[in-house]
């Protein structure tokens, strides 16, 4: 069976084509500057992360997700870049969508309710479910032959108990507008989870893991027994830990504050604490590659925002490890996580008092690899784990057809 994977951003669309249940990717690739008039273009991989990788870049202009997704099935189809030779050949289509409030607790194909249903939670997420949707109508057009998947970036935090989830307001603005922790980065923390787990040679079920999911976006998840118990993130990805370009926690007293004292409209704030915040507010940059190069160079705020950012995440590990009682590992993943062992070796730092004791030469040359980056005697491992998300959904989008299917 081939399952394709779409992840449509506001001005992108991922892809990755897998054959299942091996889990192959056959290949993959990102349209980007969708909706922009110029600039756009696709890049492509063959038998990506393998040793037959090949790469090509296709130039564009792509003016609406549906133009870049029939570039896409052009591509797949073709005969030097292409690995079907019929769009019949894929049996499912397998979606991200950020937000699946408490209508989706599992990946479920998508119908007229379905579609509802994403619609009507757009005001909680706001910059991603509108998106997410339009990559699902496009595709059930393209593809009317496949089912299409709708896989939740909320449902690995299902798991959440009321304490841990329920905010401390007026309850009921919970049982009238849902308001309540959701979290995010679920399909990436539960597939880390479950890598760490095979690399520890250990049941899930019986280990205590902190996931570190640090990149532009960043959250941390306490996981028992491959069962997600608290999460960094929220109402809507802006909480808990300092972003690329969002400020994580803070306190709410400061939204009144700015409107009283600048005029800024409920909007601008928004946009700011989304948009202009975090790392980027701090230093005027929001890729921790360009604050280390400002670092060497002596700026005083990248220094700052590198140490805030590193901070923010030893917070929730501490916090995690008193949450879960007993900590088995710390898994960093994304791009941050995987790619800096300088944040790692900050974050970390201290912490030998929980037991978490880096090695530095392994943390060193951990660098987009799976590896126990942790002294042999350190009570607590740290694994540095390569996130792949497409897998994952390519995993749920299989399991939920299946099941489907021996249902009919």
């Amino acid at each position: 069976m081939k399952i394709l994977v779409i992840n449509a951003g506001s001005s992108s669309v991922k892809y990755q084509l897998f054959r299942m249940p091996e889990g192959i990717s056959l290949c993959s690739g990102k349209a980007e500057r969708v909706g922009e008039p110029t600039g756009g273009f696709i890049t492509h991989k063959l038998n990506p992360g393998t040793a037959d990788e090949r790469k090509v870049k296709f130039d564009y202009p792509l003016p609406d997700h549906a133009f870049a997704l029939e570039k896409i099935t052009g591509i797949l189809t073709s005969p030097e870049w292409g690995v079907i030779s019929d769009l019949e050949e894929i049996s499912g289509v397998g979606h991200r969508v950020v937000q699946g409030g408490e209508l989706f607790k599992k990946a479920v194909i998508v119908d007229d309710r379905v579609r509802e249903g994403i619609k009507s939670l757009i005001p909680l997420a706001p910059l991603h479910n509108p998106a997410n949707l339009q990559g699902i109508e496009v595709a059930m057009r393209m593809f009317p032959h496949a089912p299409s998947v709708a896989v939740f970036d909320t449902e690995f935090h299902q798991t959440l108990r009321p304490v841990a989830y329920t905010y401390p307001l007026p309850y009921r603005f919970y049982e009238q507008l849902g308001l309540r922790r959701y979290g995010f980065h679920g399909i990436s923390h539960r597939y880390v989870a479950r890598e760490a787990a095979r690399m520890l040679r250990q049941p899930l079920e019986t280990l205590m893991l902190i996931t570190c999911h640090l990149g532009s976006g960043a959250s941390v998840a306490a996981v028992s027994g491959g069962n997600c118990i608290d999460t960094s993130m929220g109402l809507t990805p802006m909480a808990g830990l300092v972003m690329g370009s969002r400020s994580g926690d803070i306190d709410p007293s400061i939204h009144g504050f700015l409107m009283r004292n600048t005029g800024m409209s409920n909007h601008e704030l928004e946009e700011m604490f989304n948009r202009e915040s975090g790392l980027l507010g701090i230093c005027g940059r929001n890729d921790m590659r360009d604050i280390h190069n400002a670092r060497k160079n002596g700026d005083k705020l990248a220094q700052l925002a590198f140490e805030i950012f590193c901070y923010s995440v030893k917070k929730y590990i501490g916090a995690y490890v008193a949450a879960l009682g007993r900590v088995d590992a710390v898994v960093f993943t994304a791009g941050i996580g995987e790619n800096d062992p300088l944040c790692r070796k900050q974050i970390c730092k201290g912490l030998e008092g929980m037991g978490i004791v880096l090695n530095r030469k392994r943390n060193l040359t951990a660098v987009g690899n799976p590896e126990v980056i942790s002294m042999i005697a350190s009570p607590v491992k740290v694994l540095v784990v390569p996130t792949n998300e497409e897998k994952e959904i390519a995993t749920s989008t299989w399991q939920t057809l299946t099941v489907d299917d021996q249902c009919s």
